[in-house]
């Protein structure tokens, strides 16, 4: 009897901390959002959830992992294993970083391919940089970005970038919202872009940060359905 009544009491409380963390979060889908930069793209990424309005609890950016693409991935792995520690494990780890002049690069990209469970961790790449993201919002371009001398296919993107948006800094805040009006058109440029390097067996330049904006714009409509 004793056994019986303990049993049931474990399955009560094991009910009510379930409850407890259901009720903690949206009824959409838990993300992690790991950035290769502090600022840049936790900001833009941040001004979209809030923009969207989705839940911090759900849709959590983080940026404090450095710039190289390894330890974004073990960044996002790490906080991910936290939370399935407490029950509450996200639905999908988005990791964000760039190409540009990292060694470990192609490291990364497998890794997040040999991650386990399967379809929990993506990779968002960007070549050469996210700035490419950016100038997709004003033109289509599938021209090469190269390093010249002590200037990485990076500042080629940023100065190419600057040509249509002088004031443009990193780490500067509302990039999200400057840019919102032709978000549609660098949706189209980024997948029609990506397809193209697909098709020339290249990937500079490319981007996938539109299938994560994409992803978080329908968030809500997923559950709905």
């Amino acid at each position: 009897m004793g056994t019986d009544n303990l049993f049931h009491k474990r399955k009560a409380k094991t009910q009510r901390d379930f409850k407890r963390r259901i009720s903690k979060f949206a009824p959409y889908d838990r993300v992690l959002i790991v950035c290769e930069g502090s600022k840049t793209e936790p900001h833009y990424f941040e001004e979209l959830r809030n923009y969207y309005s989705l839940e911090t609890a759900n849709v959590r950016v983080s940026g404090e992992c450095g710039s190289d693409p390894v330890s974004v991935v073990e960044h996002g792995k790490a906080l991910n294993l936290a939370e399935q520690q407490k029950g509450d494990g996200y639905d999908r780890v988005y990791c964000v970083f760039d190409k540009d002049k990292h060694a470990n690069y192609q490291q990364a990209l497998d890794i997040v391919t040999a991650a386990k469970p399967k379809n929990i961790f993506f990779s968002v790449q960007s070549v050469p940089c996210f700035e490419y993201w950016l100038l997709l919002h004003f033109i289509y371009t599938t021209a090469p970005f190269s390093a010249v001398g002590n200037t990485s296919a990076g500042d080629a993107v940023l100065a190419e970038l600057k040509q249509y948006w002088p004031n443009y800094v990193k780490a500067s805040k509302n990039t999200f919202s400057y840019l919102l009006n032709q978000l549609d058109y660098a949706k189209a440029n980024a997948a029609r872009s990506l397809l193209e390097a697909s098709n020339n067996s290249t990937d500079n330049p490319s981007t996938h940060i539109h299938i994560l904006v994409d992803y978080l714009q329908n968030i809500k409509k997923k559950t709905a359905q």
